[in-house]
């Protein structure tokens, strides 16, 4: 009795183990006699070494080939690698035949069981039909707007002239979506040979409930040989036309699960990964540099128009410009596998301490039937100051340093009157001083401001957007005031700077022109009328005595 229950606990913990590293699928479950099916097993564990073992197959099935496919995804974070091995098998017997539990060192998979028909014409008093269809679902429930993958083989013992058609799968309750172009083969079934024409197409039901798949109609011209007369290129063609028609196949759809949030986007899919680049890398980044971020979404089951956007970056201190969403399709083995890249500029317009979000994507997997969640983690970009950006201001309007005082001397009644007699000087001084001539700056080493402002000017209306932006740098150092500070006295000029920085950093290709900019600049009021125009803004009251 120990020892049977010491067997059993030993076999629980194999079939835990198992469901957690090792798994094992098929691409379809029902075929016919003489077909192949793909065995995909899977494993999870990164201290898994070896290849498992495929004894246990060589009695119900032939190997006909093994290939390896070595996978890296991110979920929740973390980076997983996926180790999965793809087998063709031939089934040696008809019926219900069970795939046995394979082995990888400690782990072992589920039984599966597969259900081997017996292939048009193969019973002993069937006779074998020229040309029949065959239709088959990759899976006979899926939930709604999920994908089910139908496929369609047309077989045929004679010769078939190129006028041959397939009417349109048409279903007003499901998005279709045909995978790649027909394949076409040949296949021996009971000693005649066959072509075969194979199409696929993946099927996102759009409402829950009971969908039939409709039948298809073939109709094509049977080459017939027994004739001995010419054939004749624009004449009637010599042959029988046939139709034949595909089952209808009924297919279960059920509902989106209750656990899922209400507020995210329903995205049913067997695996889904989610990866960010940076062009060039935030690690040096400086006011005013275009930092290219890259968002790249891809999901296999689902195709490219059902995936939402991601968030977008937002932080305060941070302009972005956003490209058009990248949508992309790859067609697999199991059908469509979707992908949604999203790339934007982002400049940052001061120094510091940049906080980005996490970025995250609730999506439902419909191989194992649980909610999972893929994420990126909040990066925090630290930008530095870029001196060639920054205005020297002018001798003649340097701050002067404050001077260091000592311990006083005196006591504190002489330094009142000290301090009353040089502010009575100090306003003599300034009175004297506003009724002079404007101190004129000192001349600068470089091109005269009215050299750079022809600069700026011919770029300006030469809609050369690097060429202004340079130029309008050369004349900003110039001026008493920095670029920042003139666009926030002045909103012409600041919506104009917005309008070149989106041409410059944003990869649309957007045709910029220039004399908006120009217009501000040639416009641009002086500092002093701007103060003179906020005074009067302030104080809308008439004088007291006009003059």
């Amino acid at each position: 009795m120990t020892r049977l229950l010491c067997t059993l606990l030993l076999g629980l913990l194999a079939l835990q183990a198992s469901a957690q590293g090792f798994h094992a699928s098929v691409d379809r479950a029902r075929l016919n006699a003489n077909e192949t099916v793909e065995l995909t097993l899977e494993s999870d564990d990164a201290t898994l070494f070896g290849k498992p073992d495929l004894g246990p197959l060589d009695e119900l099935f032939e190997v006909l080939g093994t290939r390896q496919v070595n996978r890296l995804t991110t979920l929740d974070g973390e980076s997983r690698a996926i180790t999965r091995w793809i087998v063709t098998l031939r089934p040696k017997h008809s019926g219900y035949v069970v795939l046995p539990p394979l082995r990888l060192g400690d782990l072992q998979t589920s039984p599966i069981t597969l259900h081997v028909q017996e292939s048009p014409g193969s019973a002993a008093n069937s006779k074998l039909a020229p040309v029949f269809i065959d239709a088959s679902l990759d899976q006979e429930s899926v939930y709604v707007q999920a994908q089910s993958v139908l496929t369609l083989r047309i077989y045929h013992s004679v010769s078939l002239y190129d006028d041959s058609s397939l009417t349109p799968l048409e279903m007003p309750e499901a998005r279709i979506e045909a995978l790649g172009e027909p394949r076409t083969y040949e296949k021996d079934i009971n000693g005649i040979r066959h072509g075969v024409i194979e199409l696929r197409y993946a099927i996102f039901p759009q409402q829950s409930g009971q969908l039939t798949i409709p039948a298809q109609v073939f109709s094509a011209t049977l080459v017939d040989r027994s004739r001995n007369d010419a054939y004749q290129p624009f004449g009637p063609r010599p042959g029988r036309v046939t139709r034949v028609k595909s089952p209808e196949i009924p297919l279960s759809v059920k509902a989106k699960p209750a656990s899922y949030p209400s507020d995210a986007p329903w995205l049913p899919a067997r695996a889904l990964s989610l990866a960010e680049s940076w062009s060039p890398q935030p690690d040096a980044a400086k006011v005013g540099d275009s930092l290219t971020r890259s968002l790249m979404l891809k999901v296999e089951g689902l195709s490219s128009a059902q995936l939402a956007p991601l968030p977008a970056t937002s932080a305060d201190g941070l302009r972005r410009y956003p490209d058009q969403p990248q949508l992309a399709n790859q067609i697999s083995e199991r059908g469509l596998i979707g992908s949604r890249e999203e790339r934007e500029a982002l400049v940052p317009n001061r120094s510091g301490q940049f906080e980005l979000p996490a970025v995250e994507v609730v999506w439902w997997n419909t191989r194992e039937d649980r909610l999972e969640r893929a994420s990126l983690p909040a990066r925090r970009l630290d930008v530095a100051r870029d001196p060639s950006l920054e205005v020297e201001p002018s001798p003649a309007e340097a701050p002067a340093p404050a001077g260091v005082q000592g311990a006083p001397l005196w006591p504190w009644q002489l330094s009142s009157g000290l301090l009353s007699l040089t502010t009575l000087l100090g306003f003599g001084l300034w009175w004297h001083a506003r009724r002079q001539p404007a101190v004129l700056r000192a001349a600068q080493v470089g091109p005269s401001p009215r050299t750079l402002l022809d600069d700026l000017r011919r770029a300006c209306l030469a809609n050369d957007t690097l060429a202004t932006r340079h130029a309008l740098d050369a004349w900003a150092r110039q001026q008493p005031e920095t670029l920042a500070d003139m666009a926030a006295r002045f909103v012409p000029l600041s919506d104009a700077l917005d309008g070149l920085n989106g041409a410059l950093y944003s990869e649309t290709g957007q045709q910029w022109q220039g004399e908006d900019l120009w217009r501000a600049i040639r416009t641009l009021p002086s500092r002093e009328a701007s103060a003179s125009s906020t005074t009067q803004e302030a104080n809308p009251l008439p004088p007291l005595y006009p003059r």
